[in-house]
């Protein structure tokens, strides 16, 4: 008897285990799950994700790629309901083939105050269209009824008529995922390569499937009227129907308790390269009594088809619509810098960014000269063919923005920007890019701010430049402050920010109201405002400088008759950034930085140091970066001295617990108070 029990319960389990996840069916045991067994940190979960992706004959538009996907998401705390809205992108475009979005169904389930199942339906008014671009539209939908404890479980339908697209496959997110299942369907005639991503592998499960499409053609018919062959023509047509047999290349990818990779760490530029996944690269197409096409690429031939585009190399050939402005700039411009400097800046002010990246020219160069807007490669491929135009050793370079990622493997979309690369003949370079009003040579905009880029030439040659700049992103503070016995601040302070600061300063406050200014400063340092005044504000060639009179009550703490303050006051690190165990991702500052800062303390009359934080010091492994800090007395004065210099853009995920150390320590020494008692 007991072995028919074991038996029968070793069925069961075996049942449960396989048993299929139906959309709208959940277990009351799930809602009452307080938080994720294997991360009791995580503020949501993925109890469910999957997803399917087939191709689907058309008879009149042949093959689309159908993606469908079931998210059953677990909301466990208030932090977590940010995961009950959605942002479905599509492409658009306003003219051409469009993708589309359809059969959106959804489900918010709760106990109610009797510990029932209580079911709210998503409904259209939840699920709004935007326009992002000319190109791309979004679905947002927002699931009803979210409390602590809810789940979401969310249908929908993306159809794109591009079959040889197929989305990246994504293993991981920001939550943990409980159960994936991954399911991709490929007809044999697209052949593709599959290239992992991120950190975590899941190794697929590939068959092969038998298939049949099904599609018609009119034949037509010419027979004589007569049968002795003397009558008229009579031309007759009908509908026939034809079968084709072919095989399905099927990969199943199926995890459990996939862990979460934290979006919020700091110093990241695209999570999503980190995120683990797959990536499908068409390699070749093979249709039936055919050629094969081979789509196997290399850096190289990646690079020259897309300089051989239209709208790419045609566009720098084209050159008489500036002809007459080049001849203004050149009758003053004398020397191959200076003419480079002038045309850059004639380019900025001429040219407009419409906000658009991209690798080709949108509606043409011309047009975009005339206009005065264009996107990101309109503007620097005008730029670049007026440099050529002037004699100078110019060449576009290919860019994947921030945003975009990195390009790790020989891609069309890996690239999505263009900046341009000078050489001079005495062996000097300069990177420009002319969409940004406040850049400068050799220091281009955060968001092309991405490793390496890849030179093109007009024959053929290709090779990749480094982006970073080669000046350290610098802030200098000197803050010089007057300390009464009650512990209020009166103070002058002085800020200069250079490269990749001194632009990030002027985009950050250039465009607000003076006083809106004064406001965040007053927040952020927890002062009064008496005079601010900016210099430099425009010339992105100088520093950007910021002068402040201020006065503080809030900065001194008083205890007992002493009065203690933070040495760098306002500029302390109170906090390390980095608080996970580990990284498996860069640390990604977006360029070499410093920041230093010197401040002055006047002491009250009839005061003197009980405690003076002592002289630190501390390096990173392979000169990556140091902290020097510094306190010294000269007479009623305490002077203090901080430098913080980061020496590369990205710090590998091996030094990490370097980095976190040095921050410890870092934290540790600004937060140690200067101690003041009446002598």
């Amino acid at each position: 008897m007991k072995k028919i029990i074991y038996a029968l319960a070793f069925i069961f389990t075996i049942i449960g285990n396989s048993q299929e996840i139906k959309f709208g069916k959940i277990s009351k045991e799930d809602l009452q799950e307080k938080f994720y067994p294997k991360d009791s940190t995580a503020n949501a979960a993925y109890l469910f994700k999957e997803r399917k992706t087939y191709y689907k004959f058309n008879k009149n538009t042949g093959f689309q790629i159908i993606n469908e996907y079931h998210f059953r998401i677990k909301i466990y705390n208030k932090e977590g309901f940010e995961n009950a809205n959605f942002s479905l992108v599509y492409y658009k475009p306003e003219s051409g083939e469009k993708e589309k979005i359809t059969s959106i169904k959804g489900y918010t389930f709760n106990l109610d105050d009797n510990q029932k199942v209580s079911k709210t339906k998503l409904t259209s008014q939840s699920i709004f269209d935007e326009k992002l671009s000319k190109y791309r539209s979004v679905k947002k939908i927002t699931m009803p009824n979210i409390q602590e404890g809810a789940i979401i479980d969310l249908q929908y339908k993306h159809t794109s008529p591009y079959r040889t697209n197929i989305d990246d496959l994504k293993f991981q997110y920001s939550i943990p995922v409980k159960k994936l299942q991954v399911k991709v369907e490929i007809p044999e005639w697209f052949i593709f390569n599959k290239i992992s991503k991120g950190y975590f592998p899941v190794p697929p499960k590939s068959y092969i499937k038998q298939g049949r499409i099904s599609y018609s053609q009119r034949v037509r018919n010419t027979t004589r009227a007569n049968s002795n062959g003397l009558g008229g023509v009579v031309t007759s047509s009908e509908v026939s129907n034809q079968n084709i047999d072919l095989k399905y290349n099927v990969d199943e990818y199926n995890a459990k308790h996939i862990p979460a990779l934290d979006s919020r760490e700091p110093y990241i530029s695209n999570i999503n390269n980190y995120f683990g996944g797959i990536k499908y690269e068409l390699s070749a197409i093979k249709y039936p009594n055919s050629q094969i096409k081979t789509f196997t690429n290399t850096w190289e031939n990646v690079s020259k088809k897309i300089y051989d585009s239209k709208r790419f190399g045609d566009e720098l050939e084209k050159t008489k619509y500036f002809r007459d402005d080049l001849e203004n700039i050149l009758t003053t411009a004398k020397g191959d810098v200076q003419k480079t400097l002038a045309i850059f800046e004639f380019v900025k002010s001429k040219i407009k960014w419409n906000n658009y990246n991209g690798k080709y020219s949108d509606e043409g160069t011309k047009k975009a000269y005339k206009n005065g807007t264009g996107n990101a490669a309109d503007i620097n491929l005008i730029l670049t063919a007026m440099l050529r135009e002037a004699g100078l050793g110019a060449n576009p370079v290919l860019v994947s923005t921030r945003n975009h990622g990195v390009p790790l493997y020989p891609t069309f979309d890996g690239f999505n920007y263009v900046v341009c690369y000078v050489e001079f003949t005495d062996g000097k370079t300069m990177l420009l890019d002319a969409t940004e009003k406040y850049s400068m040579p050799n220091v281009l905009p955060m968001r092309a701010l991405n490793w390496n880029g890849r030179k093109v030439t007009k024959e053929g040659y290709s090779e990749w430049i480094n982006l970073n700049s080669p000046k350290h992103s610098a802030e200098t503070n000197t803050l010089k402050v007057k300390l009464d016995s009650e512990g209020s601040i009166t103070g002058l302070l002085r800020t200069k920010e250079d490269y990749l600061n001194a632009m990030l300063g002027r985009i950050r406050y250039n465009h607000l109201q003076e006083e809106d200014v004064i406001t965040n400063l007053e927040e952020r340092y927890n002062i009064e405002i008496e005079n601010f005044r900016v210099n430099n504000k425009e010339n992105p060639f100088k520093s950007y400088n910021k002068m402040i009179k201020f006065s503080s009550e809030d900065l001194v703490e008083g205890i007992n008759g002493k009065l203690l303050i933070n040495p760098l006051l306002f500029f302390t690190e109170r906090t390390n950034p980095f608080k996970s165990e580990e990284r498996t991702f860069p640390v990604d500052y977006g360029s070499a930085w410093k920041e230093t800062n010197n401040v002055s303390i006047q002491l009250p009359e009839g005061y003197k140091p009980e405690f003076l934080p002592e002289q630190f010091a501390i390096g990173l492994p392979e000169n990556l970066g140091f902290f020097k800090f510094k306190v010294s007395q000269n007479g009623n004065t305490i002077n203090v001295s901080s430098i913080i210099q980061i020496n590369t853009p990205v710090i590998a995920p091996n030094y990490y617990s370097s980095l976190k150390e040095f921050y410890s320590k870092v934290v540790a020494k600004q937060t140690e108070k200067i101690v003041l008692v009446k002598g």
